[in-house]
């Protein structure tokens, strides 16, 4: 009997997985899709464009603009690397925004998504929580404004669970009331692998579907709904039980490829069938079971505080030209 691979699709918000994966299947050069990789310093830099229907259809990506940046090192809680990762943000987020055609004074939203009682999904409030906002000075005190400021205000939502509201209802509302000319939406994502957990930023110009990192895909914020450019940034704080065994037997097989020729005799068919086919494998066994769980490292605490200190900092500096690395954390906490 064949095996349905359809519904065991490996499940990933890192547009640089999709690519990866589509280039798994088909080895030649991926047309639609442009990919600019730079590396320095422990940070890894891809960027990544699609360009057309046909690379949209090739990696299962909206078409448009992503940038992701890789630091495996993150894990090791280094504060030096953190301020450097923090500075490497805010250089991409201020070429990102300039590439979407926002102005140094466009009003900006910042959108942080998730639930605040739940760890792994707290990001974006924490982001909100130490971000400069200043939409109030100009709103109350225009005057007093030195140089070098921009309009910014910053909502986070919770979750419909907590509201009874989508949250794209609730940015809807103030976006027909405020008028900011760009939205920035914060939220935590899934990876399908183990590497990127906790490692890796991604920033994309095709806006987000609170959820679909689980497969709880929600009214999203987009250009399309709200009527405004949406920017979206996450990081993949979760990935799925099914997925880590997956790559427990890959790494297995890369491990046992080492000491002997063949892997046959030690992992049996699972040596003969392909990742998807072995994703749906696990998948099928864990899922009646229900232990498909969704899995979060431990010191889940203490980096989901400081990635958010990250993007706090840098987004303090991409957003205003006074904030610059030397005095940017007189911003955060």
């Amino acid at each position: 009997m064949d095996l349905d691979l359809q519904k065991y699709a490996v499940r990933t918000d890192l547009a640089l997985e999709a690519r990866e994966l589509a280039e798994r299947d088909q080895p030649v050069p991926l047309a639609g899709i442009n990919e600019n990789v730079e590396e320095d310093n422990g940070i890894k830099i891809t960027r990544l464009d699609v360009l057309n229907e046909e690379g949209a259809n090739r990696i299962g990506r909206v078409q448009g603009h992503y940038v992701t940046l890789e630091v495996p090192g993150l894990r090791e809680g280094d504060t030096g690397l953190q301020q450097r990762v923090a500075i490497a943000f805010a250089k991409e987020m201020e070429h990102f925004i300039q590439k979407i055609g926002i102005s140094n004074t466009a009003k900006v939203l910042v959108v942080g998504l998730g639930n605040w009682n739940v760890t792994p999904d707290s990001l974006g409030p924490l982001v909100v929580e130490n971000l400069m906002v200043t939409r109030q000075f100009f709103e109350l005190t225009p005057d007093q404004i030195n140089p070098g400021y921009r309009d910014v205000s910053a909502i986070a939502p919770g979750v419909l669970g907590i509201t009874g509201i989508e949250s794209s209802e609730i940015v809807q509302g103030i976006v027909d009331r405020t008028k900011p000319e760009l939205i920035i939406a914060i939220d935590a994502l899934a990876s399908r692998s183990l590497e990127r957990v906790n490692t890796t930023i991604q920033v994309a110009d095709i806006g987000i579907h609170p959820g679909s990192g689980i497969g709880n895909k929600r009214r999203g914020i987009t250009k399309d709904i709200m009527g405004v450019p949406c920017i979206a940034i996450g990081v993949p704080t979760v990935c799925y039980a099914s997925t880590i065994v997956n790559n427990v037997i890959e790494l297995m097989k890369t491990h046992f490829t080492k000491e002997k020729a063949s892997t046959k005799a030690i992992l049996g068919m699972l040596d003969d069938i392909s990742e998807p086919e072995r994703l749906g494998l696990v998948r099928e066994v864990l899922q009646p079971l229900g232990h498909d769980l969704i899995v979060t490292p431990k010191e889940i605490d203490e980096f989901i505080e400081d990635i958010a200190n990250i993007i706090a900092t840098g987004l303090n500096a991409a957003l205003h030209e006074a904030v610059d690395p030397g005095n940017v954390a007189a911003y955060t906490h």
